[in-house]
């Protein structure tokens, strides 16, 4: 999981709790359950942003791997940049 830009070693221990093991997995989770289960983990997880992680989790699954670093170079900090 830890492939995934804003993803740790924390971070990854958290989701297994939740079941989720792997990059489909992942890919399959909503934004809006990730940020549930970071906001119930307390403040130091609360302030991570998973609106990438299913994105991205999907070009590991996929072995899309030249994407995945394309649009991580793209990422400002695991987040889309604004304009």
């Amino acid at each position: 999981m830890t492939v995934v830009e804003g993803i740790g070693p924390k971070i990854q221990g958290l989701l297994h709790s939740y079941n989720i093991k792997t990059w489909n997995a992942l890919s399959e989770t909503p934004v809006a359950r990730l940020q549930e289960i970071l906001d119930g983990a307390g403040e130091r997880y609360r302030i991570h942003d998973p609106a990438t992680w299913p994105k991205q989790a999907g070009m590991a699954h996929q072995g899309k791997w030249d994407l995945l670093k394309e649009y991580q170079d793209f990422l400002d900090g695991g987040k889309e940049p604004t304009s």
